[in-house]
């Protein structure tokens, strides 16, 4: 994925020196949007101001992606969605792929379920991403987020970082926003989280004050069994009461 630059001239029939054609963002929008539906024109000029992707421009200012130029978006929108890596990481992995260096990415998990796909680790993820960041993955603004947080949907830490459960829950709020759904519609589902961690702690808790250090350590895993098995009561009774209501 060399960071190969492109040959000058506006209009749309350029020619980079790799000798294909040169894209304008709406026609990188419309091929990046087959993988990756929630990006946005905003969220690609984002990353080129963090230097992740340079595009050409016209003598008029527009912008001229070549395909090595889709093929780095592509790459840094994929690791945020797989990975949650911070974009101070995904740059370095650039440079060492410009260079011909080998990347390893962290493992990802094959999920048993589909329900469990969508939860995460009980210990907190060591990655943390900034604000910038958050918007950039989930194609938001700040306004959003803003009112995310007002309703406690998503939470930054002291350190002003979110963790990677804040992007993942970010962009179902987003995806449910397609359907109508807005955040304070979601208080409901944030009380009922809370409520069923309630429950998980009052099982988990004597496990981790347990004098036997195999006992702690297996509180981990148990809350872990327990937060899957509550999503997947919560996932068969909405399914039920839907079946109900909707016949």
């Amino acid at each position: 994925m060399p960071r190969t630059r492109s040959g000058g001239g506006a209009g749309a029939g350029v020619s980079s020196r790799a000798g294909g054609e040169l894209m304008s963002i709406g026609a990188v929008l419309a091929r990046l949007r087959e993988e990756f539906p929630e990006v946005s024109v905003s969220k690609i000029r984002f990353l080129e101001t963090e230097g992740l992707v340079e595009p050409q421009r016209t003598p008029s200012g527009y912008r001229k992606f070549s395909a090595s130029d889709v093929e780095r978006l592509a790459y840094v929108l994929r690791v945020q969605r797989d990975h949650y890596l911070p974009l101070r990481v995904i740059r370095e992995q650039l440079d060492a792929l410009d260079r011909g260096d080998p990347v390893p990415l962290p493992a990802q998990a094959e999920p048993r379920d589909p329900l469990e796909g969508v939860l995460e680790p009980a210990a907190p993820s060591p990655v943390r991403v900034g604000r910038e960041e958050l918007l950039a993955a989930t194609g938001a603004d700040g306004g959003a987020l803003a009112e995310w947080e007002s309703y406690g949907l998503v939470e930054a830490g002291p350190d002003g970082g979110y963790a990677a459960e804040a992007v993942a829950i970010a962009r179902l709020i987003v995806d449910l926003g397609r359907f109508g759904l807005e955040p304070r519609h979601l208080r409901a589902v944030k009380a009922a989280a809370d409520r069923e961690a309630g429950l998980v702690e009052q099982v988990v808790a004597p496990l981790r004050l347990h004098r036997n250090p195999q006992t702690r350590t297996r509180a981990e895993a148990t809350a872990r069994e327990l937060a899957v098995l509550s999503v997947r009561l919560h996932a068969a009774m909405v399914q039920s009461a839907l079946r109900v209501r909707l016949g």
